[in-house]
């Protein structure tokens, strides 16, 4: 499956998240853009909705955030309305990034989101956790027949098939499930990484992981299980603050992040029995069986004058039990690599 130019078989995309961290001023995002590909990024993505596209403006009861998040105390429209990336900013930005060699997506949270997105010309799209119940949302999005890549956060097994199915009505079988801890910041206890692979053969689609752990562990790991997409937020510094800032990773962080992923993966390699030229070589070191007590033509062969030592330049130590009786057809000196021709066969 392709993601812009990136074929996501070939090697893990990585996805540095934009998110709120820009502070609304567009330079900062722009800086960050760049930081992310100076870090070693693959694709940038950005979150595309108003505070009247995902909520209401509304301070009661249910549209106060108290729930043991950063941001508890305050309300949805007020969280968004800081967080959001203005819509008059898309097209500078992914320009940008498109300039840089980045691949540049988003999340849609409403048809008009989609539609905006569809005139930038996005190569794939996000479906955010808290939008996986949004059915209609989803088969708009998926009927635009890009790869749909699936944060699984906040939703049980059959929300999870209901989305997928949403999808493949629309004829649109590209589809990433991300593991996705929705907490924020997120204990790295819960990320249950094995779950992508239980994910992968549930519904034989491909797996990543959308990361909100603190730290880099939980995304090195998560490659080493198979995770073909790793989402992590980036922030310029965390000085900048924003809702997202304490568990964004600042730009060093996320070049350390990216270099591991790409150790990981070379670590990961493939399934290889063969004997390479260096593993040959190597293969001198390992034990084999030598003469380790002078011998007489016409001796026999013992325990105590041949025995299994490193190096490897003698018969292989299998085959000890059979040499054991026979009779030496010539002086052996000790140090002596076995050989089948310096014994007379019975």
């Amino acid at each position: 499956m392709l993601i812009g130019d990136k074929d996501i078989n070939q090697q893990t995309i990585i996805i540095a998240e934009l998110s709120a961290n820009h502070g609304h001023d567009i330079q900062v995002a722009k800086n960050t853009i760049k930081a992310a590909k100076e870090a070693g990024a693959d694709a940038i993505k950005l979150q595309t909705y108003t505070a009247d596209t995902i909520t209401l403006d509304c301070d009661n009861e249910y549209f106060q955030l108290n729930n043991g998040t950063v941001w508890d105390g305050r309300t949805l429209y007020d969280l968004y309305k800081e967080a959001s990336t203005p819509w008059e900013w898309h097209e500078e930005l992914f320009d940008y990034a498109n300039e840089l060699g980045l691949i540049c997506f988003s999340s849609p949270f409403d048809y008009s989101a989609v539609d905006l997105l569809e005139k930038l010309h996005v190569p794939a799209y996000k479906v955010a956790s808290f939008e996986i119940t949004d059915i209609p949302l989803i088969e708009y999005i998926a009927s635009k027949k890009k790869p749909v890549i699936i944060s699984t956060g906040i939703a049980t097994l059959s929300e999870i098939n209901e989305a997928i199915e949403a999808c493949r009505r629309m004829g649109n079988d590209q589809i990433i499930l991300l593991k996705c801890t929705s907490s924020y910041p997120a204990k790295i206890e819960d990320a249950n990484l094995v779950t992508m692979k239980n994910m992968k053969e549930t519904f034989e689609v491909q797996v990543g992981l959308s990361d909100h752990t603190l730290g880099i562990t939980t995304p090195i790991t998560a490659v080493a299980l198979g995770a073909k997409v790793v989402e992590k937020h980036i922030i310029l510094d965390k000085s900048i603050g924003g809702p997202d800032a304490s568990f964004s990773l600042d730009r060093n962080e996320f070049k350390q992040m990216v270099n591991a992923v790409r150790d990981a993966e070379k670590a990961v390699g493939k399934v290889d029995y063969e004997l390479t030229d260096k593993k040959k070589e190597s293969r001198k070191l390992s034990r084999s069986l030598f003469v380790v007590q002078d011998i007489k033509k016409g001796e026999k062969l013992t325990r105590e004058n041949v025995k299994s030592i490193r190096p490897g330049y003698g018969i292989s130590p299998k085959y000890y039990d059979d040499i054991l009786g026979k009779e030496a057809k010539k002086d052996l000196l000790k140090g002596t690599p076995l050989d089948w021709r310096m014994m007379r066969q019975c």
